[in-house]
């Protein structure tokens, strides 16, 4: 609830992830992106209200209570890289710290001595994070280095199932680049990744596929391949994001996103819509992939500038 009325932040988000695959969620800010990766973990407002059900292998993660969730999930099932790492750094301990902790709890380390040390040192590297730094507070990082160092205790338990939130916040292009190659290195053939973000070229150096979500709902799923070449996104929602890429010719999305609290029956693109006509008045639902009325023809290849 906000403000004392419902707001519908995630609505009929129905989607696999298998192993050994990256799955890309993206979309503009407020579309509930972050949301559903709450829900998935358990961490949603206390107001908040869940329907339906999410399952990692035999767990119903919507059913699931906090002991449970706590205990057996968190760490050990799913990793999570937050969207805000600095709120989720303990701040009167250092990253050295933090690190050997996690690496206790999720994975039997000993309490100390030369093979934590290593361990931690190990943790680190996969992430980028500089060892000349370990012993620095969360306060003493740079927005790139508190991302760093929370996606190197994210990728410690070696969890099934890894949720990346816009793990490339506050890095430049290389470290970009260096971050997604390792979290791919992560998948394996074993684990899962949930990439969400609003970076699509780090969608498209590692993704399998592609989920585009606006306003709440899921609007087109891709195969990467397909989306970031050809034909193309379908959905003229995820046709503009694409668009977008410096490698394309730009082409603006007219219009501002909804409020989630006063969307209305229809298509919630309409309004910013070039396709959309009186037929957009009643919700499409997502055929072959795709939720439109409209959607762009599948011979119609994406632009490159």
């Amino acid at each position: 609830m906000r403000g004392g009325a419902y707001v519908r932040a995630v609505s009929d988000a129905s989607f696999d992830l298998r192993a050994g695959e990256c799955l890309a969620l993206v979309g503009e800010s407020g579309c509930g992106k972050s949301v559903l990766a709450s829900a998935l973990l358990g961490l949603l407002p206390q107001n908040a209200e869940t329907a339906g059900s999410a399952r990692l292998g035999d767990l119903d993660l919507m059913a699931a209570d906090e002991a449970t969730l706590a205990r057996t999930v968190r760490g050990r099932r799913i990793g999570l890289v937050p969207q805000s790492p600095a709120a989720h750094l303990t701040p009167v301990r250092t990253v050295r710290s933090q690190l050997a902790e996690t690496l206790r709890q999720l994975t039997g380390a000993p309490r100390r001595g030369a093979r934590l040390q290593a361990a931690v040192r190990e943790a680190a590297a996969r992430a980028a994070f500089p060892l000349d730094h370990l012993d620095r507070y969360p306060h003493e990082l740079s927005g790139g280095l508190a991302q760093r160092a929370a996606t190197a205790l994210a990728l410690v338990g070696d969890a099934p199932l890894l949720l990346a939130d816009e793990p490339t916040t506050g890095l430049d292009r290389d470290l970009v680049e260096r971050t997604v190659d390792e979290l791919r290195r992560h998948i394996g053939t074993d684990r899962a990744l949930l990439l969400i973000t609003h970076d699509l070229a780090a969608a498209e150096r590692i993704a399998d596929r592609v989920a585009v979500m606006y306003a709440s709902r899921i609007v087109e799923l891709s195969e990467a391949q397909a989306f970031f070449g050809a034909p193309g996104p379908r959905h003229p929602y995820a046709r503009g994001l694409l668009n977008a890429l410096p490698d394309r010719a730009f082409t603006p999305i007219p219009g501002m996103p909804p409020e989630l609290s006063a969307l209305g029956e229809g298509c919630a693109f309409a309004p910013r819509c070039t396709r959309a006509d009186e037929v957009c008045a009643a919700l499409p639902g997502l055929t072959d992939g795709v939720s439109c009325h409209h959607p762009v023809p599948a011979h119609q290849e994406a632009t490159r500038a």
